[in-house]
């Protein structure tokens, strides 16, 4: 007896002791749960096949479909590795011994605490908690789990392995975090889990509600937006079935932002701007404070071509793992605009931390990362960026692991030509010295120079300019063109992988960008007297292909040579 006071006593601090104390008395149950065996049930791995489950209408109980005590039940789910999805089993399994909760399977914190949340949201939704050894598994076991999305999959097959649901079919998934409540709240990263689950074979995906129109993007899946965990259990008795949720159509476009029009003046930089667009071109621009290097910058989105179906899924994949996807409009339809403050870090900008999330230039794939106030920001920053402006991707490195993000943006720097920002002003209000002059610009290093393909000066706005009655070319035109030149790259560069003339490798560059006599005569001259690098050369002949491309000339002529080394002058940094 006294043996029986202490384990009784003992039982008494565990938080299952309410459900565990109904059964202590059953000899049956305390023979297994202090022995670790059964002898009246027997433990089996559930198919989950849609053959298990019973007729239509028929009891669980009448089709005889416990004959056996069905112990493990595995639940499909997704992951995240970096901003790509992968399919996670949830394997639940129910066995003798003292009633705990264990997950296992390379959890994070959060994922810990699904256990909780699951306790709460089981007892929260009128069904019975298992009273048993509980013990989940997240496989595959040697990947790392981090966050909530567990909390969905992990519900379901406890309470299918403790009898009070149909086992889930093979074909579908499971998603999302619970409250406490049992309702559903919204998870980070959907759409990519999305798509792997289509990838994966997976026919119904169940997700929080706030996240249904994000799931539907992926297609080829029925997708169904779980508002609580009730709603799902009576969904999957077959009581009350949920309605699949509609695949989300983007609205009609509404107006542009920022417009070319508002723009007073700048003829060269307007035009490096059409150049730069229309051929994805890198871009510099230096002038004094309010000459408008910010304002040209705002507006480049607006005449850049519209993404393609593929480019707007990649960005709003990346966008839906940094957590800024919009639930009401989950699509990006325009290229993405990011202008990270200078004082940012080397790891907000390339990516990084513990759950290895996207940085700036990530979140800038397929649109246009500005950095204004250009030699303030730190060096290692700026030289985070060459090798992404060279590939494309970026590879971030840490001690969870190593990831290929995606990088493909455009860069435009805007900066002043010196430290006190007046260098070349009519007003002749700098004060700056050629010596601290020089060092203002020494902070911006050669390498990262010579991957900008165009180099602007933007001089001070003119009166005459600002109270000139034309208005000027608005964006809407401007597009029209860079449309057309972006069409001929299209038709050009069909099958390559490559979409615009930035992009093109050096055996495109002998292919599509070959000079006549005085073309190589004026190249030849720029170069021995600009003492450029063959990176230069490589890039002033890209920019060259652009300018023909929007004069619709099938050959790149001089007169086209030489707007592109104008736009290639580095004396202009030099005040």
């Amino acid at each position: 007896m006294l043996f029986f006071a202490q384990i009784f006593w003992f039982l008494r601090k565990r938080q299952d002791f309410l459900e565990f104390s109904g059964q202590f008395w059953n000899p049956g149950f305390l023979i297994s749960s202090f022995c670790g065996k059964l002898t009246s049930v027997k433990t089996a791995v559930f198919d989950n096949s849609q053959s298990a489950l019973p007729a239509a209408g028929g009891s669980l109980e009448r089709e005889g479909f416990w004959r056996w005590s069905f112990m493990v039940v595995t639940v499909r789910s997704l992951g995240l590795n970096g901003i790509a999805g992968y399919a996670v089993s949830a394997e639940c399994f129910l066995s003798g011994g003292l009633p705990a909760f264990d997950i296992v399977g390379l959890p994070d914190a959060a994922v810990r605490e699904a256990r909780e949340r699951v306790r709460a949201a089981v007892k929260n939704c009128g069904a019975k908690f298992p009273v048993s050894r509980i013990t989940v598994n997240l496989a595959p076991a040697g990947q790392k789990k981090a966050g909530t999305v567990y909390d969905l999959p992990i519900f379901v097959g406890l309470l299918a392995a403790g009898r009070e649901l149909p086992p889930p079919a093979q074909q579908a998934a499971f998603i999302g975090e619970l409250s406490l409540t049992g309702a559903l709240r919204g998870v980070t990263g959907v759409l990519p889990m999305a798509l792997a689950a289509r990838d994966a074979g997976v026919k119904e995906l169940y997700v929080p509600a706030e996240n249904a129109a994000e799931a539907t993007l992926a297609g080829g899946l029925t997708v169904y937006g779980v508002p609580d965990v009730g709603a799902l259990v009576r969904h999957l008795r077959g009581e009350e079935r949920l309605s699949p949720a509609s695949a989300w159509v983007p609205e009609a476009e509404e107006a542009a932002g920022p417009d070319l029009r508002d723009v007073m003046g700048q003829e060269n930089a307007r035009r490096a701007l059409e150049i730069a667009a229309a051929g994805g071109h890198n871009l510099l621009l230096i002038g004094s404070p309010g000459a408008g290097k910010s304002m040209l910058a705002k507006r480049l989105p607006s005449i850049l071509p519209d993404m393609s179906r593929e480019e707007a899924l990649e960005v709003s994949g990346i966008w839906s793992v940094a957590g800024l996807a919009d639930p009401q409009h989950p699509l990006l339809t325009r290229r993405p605009f990011r202008s990270p403050h200078h004082t940012a870090s080397a790891a907000a900008l390339t990516g990084g931390g513990p759950l290895l999330r996207p940085g700036e230039i990530s979140l800038a794939h397929n649109g246009v990362l500005f950095l204004d106030e250009l030699p303030e920001f730190h060096r290692d920053v700026l030289e985070a960026m060459r090798q992404p402006l060279e590939d494309g991707t970026v590879t971030v490195a840490r001690s969870g692991g190593t990831l290929h993000l995606p990088a493909r943006f455009q860069l435009v720097c805007a900066m002043n030509p010196c430290r006190c920002g007046w260098r070349g002003h009519p007003s002749g209000r700098c004060t700056c010295s050629d010596r601290e002059v020089a060092k203002y610009v020494e902070k911006i290093s050669g390498p990262l120079l010579d991957r900008i393909d165009l180099h602007v000066s933007v001089p001070a706005v003119e009166y005459a300019s600002m109270r000139r009655k034309e208005t000027p070319e608005s964006s809407a035109d401007v597009k029209c063109r860079v449309d057309a030149a972006r069409a001929v790259q299209t038709a050009r560069f069909a099958g390559t992988g490559v979409t615009c003339n930035a992009h093109m490798t050096a055996p495109m560059i002998g292919q599509f960008c070959r000079l006549d006599h005085a073309g190589d005569a004026l190249m030849k001259s720029a170069f021995e007297r600009m003492g450029l690098t063959a990176r230069s050369h490589d890039r002033i002949l890209r920019v060259a292909r652009t300018i023909a491309d929007l004069d619709g000339a099938a050959d790149i002529r001089p007169e086209h040579l030489a707007e592109a080394i104008q736009f290639r002058n580095t004396d202009i940094l030099k005040g």
